[in-house]
């Protein structure tokens, strides 16, 4: 495999919507290249980046994958993410390593909630883009209507480079605006040959639109070329290509291409403006410079294989065999067998160079996120930022004796995709889940049975209701117990009171006369502490109350710690029923996102889950609702909301507080309790 330097390097990342044919696409570049031997298909399962069983029976993305295309002597990295936004994890993963990116949308589909969501994360990473208007050849596929479509939701600097000869069924040709000559493709051709002429008649008044449009905007980003356009001179291609890349880089032009990946239709063309148009890794920022610098961006669990690291490097050269240092975990890495990603393939290579991406096997203690420098000039690299869980599952395994399986699994699965998370809440008995919605959740069952052998399935998380008073009472506790020889004596009164929201747990120590000697004390607050952790309305945690201890008796012989202790509990649950006790429910802070025209529908379904809404804010398409929401009333709402806004709407969560539950949800929780709440003495 031949080793590239930092000026012949592109990393390019392909994003977009689901099924807008970035797939299909990547694996055309690297085929038309040559760099890859076949084309491959979604229908058929043997694409270039879509390896995985998963990909391959659900014929959609679900991991970053690379790969390359090399031409016209440069190496390009190619980045494909999927759309579907339960794996967007994924996309952060490729757009933190991409130095640009080719927007893919579909002629058909046009511009959704994918396009939107990857183009204002380009946005924010400043990223020069290409659009590549794919699957021309599809029915009813429209370029006209597409590119009304990006300059209305996307950007007004969108600019047409090529357009096509037909739509849909009829789409055999592009006309290129560069060279101003029209490319009609070979039915069959094996890597979209083509044939180039004049424009044809039919197209000479659309050309000259779009022609005009086209030499005016990018004149207009050069002194020299507005002269010459001003003065009726026609702009040569070769003034034309550097003038918008500058254009490009600076933000003021986003070009548009159009083809078929799947015909390979303008495929040859996109090889040749990503390689003229986009930037090398020496044009791009780099985020920190040193003699060694790189950063592992994601790792893959190979079977027979183990875990295969796969990182870009920012500065500084490796050699295959060497040794850098891991700055997150302070330890030495040897890279064994350095190697470049061809889809499921890796190429040995000797060297790599800045701005190249690579990968390698075996490390020890590296992980996603972990910058690797040298020794003696560390530098760390700002993490990537992947998106906030968005739905939490309880997970249980099918078969005993899998308990400690699931976890060896589940932390393997996080190593592979960071926005997976999970925990084990003792208080509640359930291990967590955590992801970005329910295909998340099903892809990770389904890599537990059959990558780990473990058979689990979801069910539905416990909530961790509390418990508090809302009122004043007081009682006895006594406990006395003779059964031969030493008895148990403890004696005490207690009153308990409501505290505000937030306060906790507080004691009182009120004797006076030494009527309970003060080393018993002590233990009467454990009791009431250890009765308080099992509630006295559903078995839940009493919190935010105080527990005033203001008689009592005690005997010489008999009296121990243990006897005051069970006097504290005995006396909890004599007066604790007595003082109202109410259930507290968590509330959670949502902060919902959903189209304007789609507001009415999340208002009308927030109602029923006991919503309180506290504003609703435009943010331009988009309108921000904010809201206080029961946790009981969440379960599955990422489900919900994809649903009611077609996979536009999203959402974030934060824990806000505890409030009071209302009377009928109180006594449901409790009737479904019945059996945990425990009032006999241990």
């Amino acid at each position: 495999m031949k080793t590239y330097g930092s000026d012949a390097i592109r990393n390019v990342a392909f994003v977009g919507h689901g099924s807008a044919g970035k797939t299909t696409l990547v694996d055309a570049l690297a085929f038309v290249s040559g760099s890859s031997k076949r084309h491959g298909s979604i229908k058929e399962g043997t694409t270039l980046t879509d390896t995985s069983a998963d990909e391959i029976e659900r014929k959609h993305s679900i991991s970053l994958g690379v790969g390359f295309a090399e031409w016209m002597g440069v190496k390009v990295n190619l980045l494909d993410t999927p759309g579907l936004l339960d794996f967007y994890g994924e996309v952060a993963s490729g757009l933190s390593v991409a130095d640009a990116a080719v927007v893919v949308v579909s002629g058909t589909g046009g511009v959704e909630v994918g396009t939107e969501k990857v183009w204002e994360h380009c946005d924010h990473l400043h990223l020069p883009r290409i659009l590549f208007v794919s699957q021309m050849d599809k029915e009813h596929a429209n370029f006209e209507k597409v590119f009304d479509d990006v300059r209305e939701h996307l950007t007004p600097k969108v600019l047409p480079v090529e357009i096509p000869v037909g739509d849909g069924l009829d789409f055999k040709g592009i006309i290129n605006l560069f060279t101003g000559t029209c490319q009609i493709f070979r039915p069959g051709s094996k890597t979209g040959e083509f044939d180039e002429g004049p424009i044809p008649a039919e197209y000479q008044g659309v050309f000259s639109k779009y022609t005009e449009q086209f030499s005016e905007t990018v004149a207009a980003t050069d002194d020299t070329l507005i002269e010459k356009f001003l003065a009726g001179e026609r702009l040569a291609r070769e003034e034309i290509v550097p003038a918008m890349k500058r254009a490009m880089l600076a933000g003021e032009i986003v070009p548009m291409f159009c083809g078929s990946g799947e015909r390979l239709i303008g495929v040859q063309t996109l090889l040749t403006e990503i390689v003229e148009l986009l930037p090398s890794p020496l044009e791009a920022p780099k985020p920190a410079d040193g003699p060694l610098v790189g950063r592992v961006f994601k790792i893959v669990s190979e079977p027979h294989v183990g875990d295969v690291s796969l990182f870009r490097i920012y500065a500084g050269h490796l050699k295959t065999g060497e040794e850098v240092w891991n700055h997150e975990h302070s330890v030495a890495e040897k890279l064994g067998h350095l190697s470049v990603q061809q889809g499921r393939d890796r190429f040995e290579v000797p060297e790599l160079f800045p701005g190249d991406i690579g990968s390698v096997a075996k490390l020890r203690d590296t992980h996603t996120n972990d910058t690797f420098c040298r020794k003696d000039h560390q530098v760390h690299l700002d993490p990537i930022e992947f998106p906030a869980a968005e739905a939490t599952a309880a997970v249980v395994v099918k078969q005993r004796g899998e308990e400690d399986k699931l976890a060896a699994g589940l932390h393997k699965l996080h190593e592979e995709d960071p926005t997976f998370h999970f925990e084990y809440n003792s208080e509640l008995g359930q291990t967590l889940i955590h992801g970005l919605g329910e295909r998340h959740f099903d892809i990770i069952l389904g890599r537990l049975q059959k990558k780990y052998g473990v058979h689990a399935e979801l069910a539905r998380p416990k909530v961790a209701y509390r418990e508090t008073l809302k009122g004043t009472a007081e009682g006895q506790g006594k406990h006395k117990k003779q059964s031969g020889g030493r008895g148990q004596y403890g004696d005490c009164w207690i009153r308990l009171a409501p505290l505000a929201r937030g306060s906790g747990y507080e004691f009182v120590d009120n004797i006076v006369g030494g009527v309970i000697p003060g080393k018993f004390i002590p233990a009467v607050d454990r009791g009431i502490q250890e009765a308080a952790a099992r509630g006295s309305l559903a078995g839940y945690p009493m919190v935010d109350f105080r527990a005033e201890c203001f008689e009592g008796s005690y005997h010489d012989v008999d009296s121990n710690e243990m006897s005051f202790k069970m006097a504290g509990i005995l006396a909890f649950r004599t007066v604790a029923p007595k003082a109202r006790p109410v259930l507290l429910e968590p509330i959670i802070a949502v902060d919902i996102f959903t189209p304007n025209e789609m507001l009415g529908d999340v208002l009308g379904d927030l109602s029923p889950r006991r919503a309180h809404i506290l504003t609703t804010e435009s943010t331009g398409r988009l309108t921000r609702v904010s809201a206080l929401v029961p946790q009981a009333e969440l379960y599955k709402y990422s489900t919900a909301l994809h649903s009611m806004t077609h996979g536009r709407g999203t959402h974030r969560e934060r824990f806000h507080g505890y409030a009071e539950a209302p009377p009928e949800v109180a006594a449901k929780v409790a009737a479904e309790n019945k059996d945990h709440v425990r009032h006999e003495v241990d």
